[in-house]
Formats: structure tokens, sequence, C-alpha cells
């Protein structure tokens, strides 16, 4: 393949401040960075490897000789110029989790150039899921995910991997009939029909964050929502995942009536087999989603409000690196909470934020108050792709969003929020920069307010600011109550939980003594029918106390809710439950996770494998 000129396409900046560099990458962007990725790519489902061609555009400095990608197990064969003339590139020492640097000599010459790199990437690229027949719904055709957050794309895309260098991206994909593959970009003309294989094109013409790019194929359908919406899911399962995102276009005219219009065409999504590691991945244009958010009565639907709103941060806005997660996942969490509000009202608005902060305090006490990772800028001695407390990151940083509002006024701080995604529109960003955006405006000449708002201390600190807002503890009272006399001897709640929210349910099991006897988790399951709940927050809930008692008859259930999701947030901490229930849970912990293991993504084992098969 002989590369063409490098077109012209919008060229996001990239930060040079001590506090923007990702140490996560290899990459030297201020000497040559990528601005473009253009793939032509053949999916193996039998080999279960992805090859092909990557051409990419590049930005250099003047005297620029070479590019440095991320390199994380690809099998490069051949490296090319705009010309055809081979390029020399050498691969440099891998570190475990970063993978290794790609240097490739480009020589001297334009400051846009194009360079074509034809490689393989490895087979158990981590990146990638591979799933066999009978781990889909329908058991007849393989199905293929991919989850790049954080630096996980370097194993199927040489490039520069890092939040901070955006790109624009083009893919042609080539895949066996009669399988569908979609992307995180909108669709390019027709589907190609090449016999026994099929090749769909898909582009993002907006610079994103390289960990955006993303890919499913698989027997897959789509609905309609709205005009500009859908979800694709396996046949099986599309009814039910269409009626569970029913009210995504509404969601998607309620965020925009708060922070601006969307930008990025269309929003779609797919609901993928239960092994997908996270409730949802904001991939632009095509959130990915778990399957465990299909309650049935949308009250799970929060996660589509999250996915949605990283279309303002951290799509349109993305932190420059992994320390300053909380810009993506603080300001959407408060976000996605602002667009519950607005379709169903501040009641279940509240319960949720007062969850949320539960959450948080929970993360915290855990953690310590003086713990370094409590504090949303990470520092460089704990900072790193995977580094952040999930009540820090996400939690934490909703609450310091909800405490600004609170304190300068609901109007004031809509307009600094939607100033913000627009003059910061597909650009990285820092804490600092959040900070000094809102000292200049929000505060601006008012120390008095400056001292109520406490920035520094909320960004830079540990633990929780005095005075951070909490939950109106009316949310719950009914809820806590219920608990509270429960806990001193009185009956389970079972009327009164035949009519609860999830999240009143989910509060209620939160609140529950965490010390019961087998006869009173017994005769809790029976009241509330926990062991046959739909719902798979609540049952974690369940399973979590279940399993934390040694109750012996939630092991079976335990095991098949291990074995049919694969979601981190759900598999870490009943494993770590369970390995913490010594000679009791260790064994069962061992012996299930031997049989469930094959069946998680990488970024679940990842955690799960440093759980369950540490030495003793």
């Amino acid at each position: 393949m002989t590369p063409d000129a490098p077109p012209q396409t919008m060229v996001a900046p990239v930060l040079t401040s001590a506090d923007a560099r990702d140490t996560a990458t290899y990459a030297r962007p201020e000497v040559a960075r990528v601005t473009h990725v253009d793939l032509d790519l053949a999916l193996d489902f039998a080999a279960k490897r992805v090859g092909g061609t990557a051409t990419l555009d590049l930005l250099t400095a003047p005297g620029a000789t070479e590019v440095v990608l991320d390199d994380r197990g690809l099998q490069i064969s051949r490296v090319t110029d705009a010309g055809g003339a081979e390029l020399p590139f050498t691969v440099g020492q891998s570190v475990e989790g970063r993978g290794a640097p790609l240097t490739i000599a480009i020589g001297t010459g334009a400051e846009r150039r194009r360079i074509a790199i034809q490689y393989t990437a490895a087979p158990g690229a981590e990146a990638l899921q591979w799933l066999a027949p009978e781990q889909t719904a329908g058991k007849a055709q393989p199905f293929l995910f991919s989850q790049g957050q954080a630096i996980l794309n370097r194993t199927w895309i040489p490039t520069q991997d890092s939040p901070g260098i955006r790109q624009t991206w083009r893919a042609r994909i080539t895949a066996p009939k009669p399988l569908t593959v979609v992307m995180s970009g909108l669709k390019q003309g027709e589907t190609e029909d090449l016999g026994d294989r099929r090749a769909f094109t898909y582009a993002m013409d907006k610079p994103v964050a390289p960990y955006l790019i993303a890919i499913a194929a698989g027997d897959i359908a789509f609905r309609e929502i709205g005009p500009r919406t859908g979800v694709w899911a396996e046949p099986a399962t599309l009814a039910a995942a269409h009626h569970e995102t029913a009210d995504t276009e509404k969601m998607v005219v309620a965020a925009e009536k708060l922070y601006g219009p969307y930008r990025w065409g269309r929003y779609d999504m797919i609901v993928l087999p239960p092994s997908f590691p996270y409730g949802g991945m904001e991939n632009p244009t095509l959130t990915f989603l778990t399957p465990t958010f299909i309650a049935g009565d949308r009250s799970l639907n929060g996660l589509i409000a999250h996915e949605l709103a990283h279309s303002w941060s951290g799509n349109l806005v993305t932190n420059a690196n992994w320390s300053d997660s909380w810009l993506n996942e603080g300001v959407t969490s408060y976000f996605e909470n602002r667009i519950i509000e607005a379709l169903y009202g501040p009641r279940r608005a509240s319960q949720e934020a007062a969850l949320s902060f539960a959450e948080m305090e929970g993360e915290l006490a855990k953690a310590g108050p003086d713990n370094p990772e409590t504090a949303l800028h990470l520092p460089d001695s704990v900072a790193g792709p995977d580094a952040g407390l999930g009540g820090v990151i996400y939690d934490k940083g909703a609450v310091f969003m909800r405490t600004v509002e609170t304190i300068v006024g609901r109007p004031r701080f809509d307009a600094w929020l939607r100033q913000w995604f627009d003059n910061h529109a597909f650009q990285p960003a820092t804490s600092a920069m959040i900070l000094a955006d809102m000292k200049a405006n929000l505060v601006g000449n008012d120390p008095a307010l400056a001292h109520r708002l406490m920035l520094d201390e909320w960004i830079y600190q540990p633990g929780l600011p005095a005075n951070a807002v909490r939950p109106n503890p009316a949310a719950f009272a009914e809820v806590d109550a219920a608990a509270a006399a429960y806990g001193t001897g009185g009956g389970v709640p079972q009327a009164a939980w035949a009519k609860w929210t999830t999240a009143e349910r989910l509060r209620f099991m939160a609140k529950l003594p965490r010390e019961r006897t087998a006869a009173q988790l017994g005769a809790l399951d029976q009241a509330l029918g926990l062991s046959n709940e739909g719902n798979d927050e609540v049952l974690f809930a369940w399973l979590q106390l279940a399993l934390a008692n040694r109750y012996e008859p939630a092991v079976p259930l335990a095991e098949q809710f291990l074995a049919r999701v694969g979601r981190r947030k759900f598999v870490a901490p009943l494993f770590e439950t369970l390995m913490g229930e010594g000679e009791w849970g260790q064994p069962l912990a061992r012996r299930i996770y031997a049989t469930t293991r094959p069946g998680y993504h990488a970024v679940t084992t990842g955690t799960v494998d440093k759980l369950v098969l540490k030495k003793d």
C-alpha cells in the first residue's frame, strides 16, 4: 500500500505544561505527533487476530527525524513512507503494562507527512475479546469487541496512545459473513460485498483521544429510537435493549438544554455480551453497554445518562493524562445526575446523588483521610493509567461540582460549565486549567467567594473538604428508618420493599447490619425474593452480604452470577469478599475463578488475578 498525501484534518493542540505530561506513553509529541489514523484491517476469528495496515498522518517539528509510537505486542512487518520507500524502525524494551516504544526513522522533510505500518496484533491482544458462539446470546456466531481505555488500544493499533494526543481516524474493516462490524465513528458509504466476507468503513472527523477508537463485530441488529439515536444488540436481546434505552433521545435533548449542542452527529449504543468489563464505555457515536443494566423498568438507565454526558465531559474535553481522570468521570457523574433530574425529577436525582455520596464516604474511610489517592488530582507518587479510586474520581468529583453549583448558584454555574465545554471543545485539559478557569470565570475579584469555594483544597488535597454539600437526609428517610428498625429486631419491610425504587432498595441493602446469621439471611431472602432478583445491582448487593456471612445457600447463585457476568464492578468485589473469608471463602474463590476466568475480559482479569491468584 502506498499512502497518498495526508489530508487536511482538524488538528487538536497538544499541551506542553509539566502537569499535562503523560508518563504512560512513549510518544514525544513535541517532536512528532500523530494527527490522523487510517486503518485497513481484517478480522480473523479463527486465529483471534486482527491485522493489516495503519497509515498515520504526522505533524513534526523542524528538524525532526523520527516518530515514537506506543507498541504493546504488535508484530510489525514493514513501515513505508508516502512514496513507498522502506523506513527503518526499532522496538525498544518492553515494560509490563506499558509496552514498548516503536521508533520509526522518518528522515527530514515536510512538516506534514504520512507513513504506513503493516502489522498484526498479537494473539491475546488485551484490548480485544473474542467470544465463541456459546458465549453469546444467539449461540450461533462468534463476537468481538474492544475496550481501549486506559492504554489498551496500543495492543491493536500502532499510534501514540495518550489521551492528550487527539487524533481523527478512518477504518475499513473486513469480517466474515454474516457478521456485522460497528465502530465509534459514522458509517461511510455502503457495505462492500467481497464474497465470503464484507467490508465496513467508518470515520471520525473530529480529533478524539485514541482510547476512544472502538470496534465490535458479531450477529447484531439495529433498532431506531429517535432521529439521531438507536441501539444495536444481538437479535435475542434487541427488544429488551430497545425498551431499556427508549428514553435516550429525550436524554440528548435534556443534555443539550443544559450544556450546549451535541456535536457528534449520531448517538447510538450497542448492548454487548455480558463479558464486557464495564458498565458502559463512552465511545463517540456508539456507547458500549453491559447487559446488566437491563432491569426491565429503566431504573438503571442512569448508565446511559452517564455515557451520554461523556459526549461533553471526557470526549469533547478530555483529561490530558490519567492524573486528572476526575475531569472526565467526576464532571460526567455530576452531569449525569442533572440529566436524570431533568427527565425523572428531583426525587430520583437526589436519591442517586445520595447513593453516590455514600460510595464516596466508604471509599474515603477505607483509604484513610490522608491517602494521596483521595485527592482529585493524583500526585506523581500514585499517578498512572489505572490509578485512582472510583469513589474519588467519580463520586468526589461529582460532589465537588455539586458543591460549587450550590455555593455560586445553579444559573451561574451552568453558564460557566457550558463555556468550559465550548472554549475547550475537542481539546485536552488539566486540573490546573479548570481551576484557573473557575477562578477567572466564577470567582473573579471576590475573595469571600474564593474562601467559601476552597477550590485548591478540593483538587489537590486528600480527604473531603469541610464545605462539601451533603445529600438531603429526606431522600432516604423512610428507607433508613426501615433499615434501622430491622437492625434492632424489627421485621423485614416486605410491603415497603415492593413499592420501593431500585435506589431505595440499594440503600436498604447498604444500611443493613453487616453481620447476619444464616437464619436471618434466609428470612430476608424469603421475604424479599432476593435470590430471584432480576435487577443485577440488587442481586449483587445481596450476594455481597450473603457471602460475607458465609451463607452457604447463596454459593450456587454466586457461581451462576460470576459465570454469567464479566462486569468488573461486580466480579472483583465478590471475589474479594470470598478471599476475605479465609478457609471458607478462599477455596471457593479459586475454584470458581478457575472456571469463569476464561470468559472475562483482560480488564477484569487484570484486577481479579491480583485478588485470587496472589501468593499467600
